[in-house]
């Protein structure tokens, strides 16, 4: 196992083997979470150890190759390159109640969605907890931004990564780590239901947000193909049965998608399907990929269909647009790179 993807436990035993007392376990565990790049930089370590651990241990620390900042309001959008030459993105948005960042999950995406460039290409591979865990910690350090809530919502379905973005959270959420806490992460997932009960059965106080997208089988499949797999009512049944377990409102994600899912009728349709489950809505504004032919809801259209939900009990926002003027849509600064290097 990659040594940055070790728990605190783990990493005391592999230094103990090592022959080292268990207190260096938690000084390099502590080192590795303040985003270190080198051995070198643990000045409390002795050189011998140091040396012993870069040839058991190397550190893997990703590079820019892209960063765009917003002129409008800050956000920042970074390409980082992975060990492999693979890329992945991260955005870092600026609220009044602090930072968040936007992580991938995965290099490229399985799940097809029609309105999504992360899936363009398809999966190349998951990434390991450290990876996602450096795209927080490096952020924060290059932006000089203290990061206090993060959002697994970036390239890649986090749920088709099970075991690796568990770890991941564990060690984000670590007291000697970043100690991010669990009600301040969200986790967005296509709607893997298999996934979302092994999730429900951890009890974690994380927010599931259920990417919707259509309000009945017929439209939901058109833009999400996994839809044929896991149909709205079954994911809606295990959306319940999430809650029982946890006591944790669901999030819906819906973006708004000009003559597909926006009309009155559509509305009405998700505030019968929805009663009785405590539920918000994040209407979104679709972004636009150069490779659909989907087009966002106009902003009447918008403002409509939020008003008919909020008088079905159903609480809706519209998620603010940020970063509209640079590559902020998931997957599109990863295709642009792409395309310009191969």
């Amino acid at each position: 196992m990659n040594i940055q993807s070790m728990t605190l436990p783990e990493m005391t035993a592999a230094i103990k083997e090592l022959g080292q007392p268990a207190f260096r376990g938690k000084q390099v565990y502590t080192w590795l979470h303040k985003g270190v790049r080198s051995y070198d930089e643990m000045t409390n370590l002795s050189k011998g150890l140091r040396e012993q651990l870069a040839e058991k241990y190397p550190i893997y620390t990703p590079k820019v190759v892209r960063k765009q900042e917003s002129k409008k309001d800050g956000t920042i959008k970074y390409l980082w390159q992975l060990a492999d030459g693979n890329c992945v993105e991260t955005v870092l948005m600026r609220y009044h109640y602090g930072n968040t960042v936007c992580i991938s999950t995965e290099v490229g995406c399985a799940m097809g969605c029609a309105f999504c460039a992360s899936t363009i290409g398809g999966l190349v591979r998951r990434l390991e907890p450290y990876e996602m865990l450096n795209e927080v910690l490096f952020t924060q350090i290059d932006s000089g931004l203290p990061i206090s809530r993060i959002v697994l919502m970036g390239i890649g379905e986090p749920l088709d990564n099970f075991d690796n973005v568990m770890r991941f959270l564990e060690l984000v959420n670590s007291e000697d780590g970043m100690n991010i806490s669990m009600r301040h992460i969200s986790l967005s997932t296509c709607g893997l239901i298999p996934k979302i009960d092994e999730l429900a059965k951890r009890k974690m106080q994380i927010s599931l947000a259920i990417s919707l997208h259509g309000p009945n089988d017929e439209i939901r499949s058109r833009v999400m193909p996994v839809n044929k797999a896991y149909p709205i009512e079954p994911l809606l049944e295990c959306c319940r049965r999430y809650y029982d377990a946890t006591s944790r409102r669901i999030h819906f994600e819906y973006a708004m998608i000009d003559g597909v899912n926006d009309r009155e009728c559509d509305a009405k349709e998700l505030i019968r399907r929805l009663k009785g489950l405590p539920a918000h809505f994040n209407l979104i504004p679709l972004n636009h990929v150069e490779e659909s032919p989907l087009k966002p809801s106009s902003k009447a259209a918008v403002a409509a269909f939020q008003k008919i939900l909020e008088d079905g009990g159903i609480t809706a926002t519209v998620r603010r647009t940020l970063g509209s003027d640079i590559d902020a849509s998931c997957g599109q600064l990863r295709r642009k790179y792409n395309k310009e290097n191969h």
